[in-house]
């Protein structure tokens, strides 16, 4: 009975103790200005701590407590302490922005025990997720199809938001998506991932663990955790075992919650050989031949997702040498590419295309790159470049390859500067590949037959297409197989056609002459049509009839 006299005297006495440092820290935030809290009771957020190191923290007697985007709650012993003025400089040039709040050295003490709460694999900071190379490893050996993905979710449902997240990610980049969309509707959540070009349902949560996963995502893409009524955009790192993966975040309020779209840029994505492209023959040889040369212009156009940024830095990797300097500017820098200087746009700041295209021609670059040309001033500038000694690559958005010169003349380039200047227009779209490993024969009718050789004998002189008896006709199995995640499709290939801008459509262009005149010079010149690229693939397996019609439509 004495000794628990004693405890409940030396508690009340250390109670005692607290609230009277308490009081004077209080009085003491008078003195300097700042607003005072009580962190021996006031929620420390774990991702908030994790800004700055433990050690530094002790050292400049501080704690980051609260988090949104860079928006921080800040709290310190002495604001005038050299230590804890040098970490809020690196704070800010790293531009967080902050509140200082004056606290007692027990509300520190009870903020840096936090850390010992944060898993090794989560101590980053926004914008990045850290995870270990076997975390990523089981979880890819775990889930290889969409049907495991959703099995997944389903189990860590009620978890922690970190796992959730982690799942949603290595199980799109284990299947291989581009895209993963998580759309609010009135009763629950659905996710879907684009595959291949194309969306497919993954799952359906409830929209409790939505709004805590959403908050996640919003912290770790450096989006205000606070704004629900109007889009953001932000990014962040996947960082694993040697591998940094690109994640591109897009809100958008919806009439049940936000939509959220996250874009998984994984580095293999683009490590397309400019062989594997899947062009024709004729077009590689023809593209090789241009690629070599000092100046000039190659536009490539097609819809989002069809491709362009794929092949244009296949371009890039098959010219560049240690003997030449490249340049891009694009919006945004997507991936990077080693050896190469990449530039991104600043509206905001006056970097614009055309305004970054005259700054790079400054700089002595043998090959330019530009995203996309979306003005007047952009075009003219980059032909500028193309008719002064150097090979200029960029995107323009036509239907086809023979579009790219009204487009063009519709955006106020001159003729007689648009005719010398660009070497190739070409035109082009993925479409996707039948999975090898579960594919079956396909039997066509006599009606089908006599479409398909009707259209092949439209094909240009020259190009001959497989006889009859030769054809390898498939179709997908609607049961699909573990390979291609059930969807009888895996991975992607590109149907492409260019036009050469040769001395006969030099001719036209400076006549202003009418699309259909550039379409039939295109196969005076002996180049295919799409469709006519995309049917010599159907005839050898590569694709089916399906997947043609639905991205390049019934013939």
């Amino acid at each position: 009975m004495p000794q628990f006299k004693e405890d409940s005297v030396a508690r009340k006495l250390e109670l005692l103790r607290r609230k009277e440092e308490e009081e004077n820290v209080k009085t003491l935030s008078q003195k300097y200005k700042l607003p005072y809290a009580d962190l021996t009771a006031f929620p420390i957020e774990i991702d908030a701590i994790k800004v700055i190191s433990e050690e530094k923290a002790r050292d400049g007697e501080l704690a980051v407590f609260q988090i949104a985007g860079k928006r921080l709650n800040i709290a310190v012993r002495n604001p005038d302490k050299n230590s804890t003025a040098a970490i809020l400089k690196r704070l800010a040039e790293d531009r967080y922005e902050y509140e200082l709040y004056l606290v007692s050295r027990s509300g520190l003490e009870r903020a840096w025990s936090f850390y010992k709460r944060v898993p090794a694999e989560q101590g980053t900071m926004p914008g990045a997720i850290e995870v270990s190379p076997e975390r990523m490893a089981a979880f890819q050996k775990e889930i290889n199809t969409v049907a495991q993905i959703q099995k997944k979710i389903a189990g860590v449902l009620f978890a922690k938001t970190t796992e959730i997240l982690e799942i949603l990610l290595a199980g799109a980049i284990s299947v291989g998506a581009s895209d993963v969309h998580l759309e609010p509707l009135e009763d629950a959540v659905r996710i879907r991932f684009r595959i291949d070009g194309v969306l497919s349902d993954v799952s359906a949560i409830p929209p409790k663990p939505y709004a805590l996963l959403l908050s996640r995502i919003k912290l770790v893409s450096e989006l205000k955790l606070n704004v629900h009524n109007r889009s953001q955009d932000g990014r962040f790192t996947i960082k694993t075992d040697g591998t940094d993966i690109e994640v591109r975040t897009s809100t958008l309020p919806g009439p049940y919650g936000e939509n959220t779209v996250l874009r998984v840029l994984h580095p293999q994505a683009i490590q397309v050989p400019f062989g594997d492209l899947g062009m024709q023959p004729w077009v590689i040889k023809t593209l090789t031949a241009e690629l070599k040369r000092p100046n000039g212009m190659i536009l490539t156009t097609g819809p989002t997702g069809s491709g362009k940024t794929t092949t244009l830095y296949a371009f890039l990797r098959k010219i560049h040498t240690p003997a030449i300097k490249v340049i891009t500017i694009e919006d945004p820098i997507e991936y990077h590419l080693a050896g190469i200087e990449q530039t991104q746009v600043d509206p905001e700041a006056g970097y614009d295309f055309a305004n970054g295209l005259r700054s790079i021609v400054r700089q002595d670059p043998d090959v330019i790159l530009v995203g996309e040309i979306r003005d007047l001033e952009t075009a003219e500038t980059a032909m500028h470049a193309a008719l002064t000694g150097h090979l200029v690559f960029s995107t323009l958005h036509t239907n086809d390859a023979a579009g790219t010169i009204p487009r063009l003349l519709d955006l106020g380039v001159k003729p007689n500067i648009l005719a010398p200047a660009i070497n190739v227009a070409m035109a082009q779209r993925l479409v996707r590949k039948l999975c090898a490993e579960c594919r079956v024969p396909a039997e066509l009718g006599a009606a089908k037959k006599k479409e398909i050789a009707s259209e092949l004998t439209a094909l240009p002189k020259g190009i001959t297409a497989p006889a009859q008896d030769k054809w390898t006709i498939f179709k997908t199995n609607p049961r699909g197989c573990a390979s291609c995640s059930g969807l009888g499709y895996k991975k992607q290939i590109g149907v492409f056609e260019i036009i050469l801008i040769d001395d006969g459509l030099e001719t036209l262009i400076l006549k202003d002459a009418p699309e259909s005149e550039i379409k039939k010079a295109a196969e005076r010149q002996g180049q295919i049509t799409m469709r006519q690229d995309g049917l010599l693939k159907v005839l050898s397996g590569i694709t089916d009839f399906a997947e043609l019609e639905r991205v390049l439509g019934v013939s």
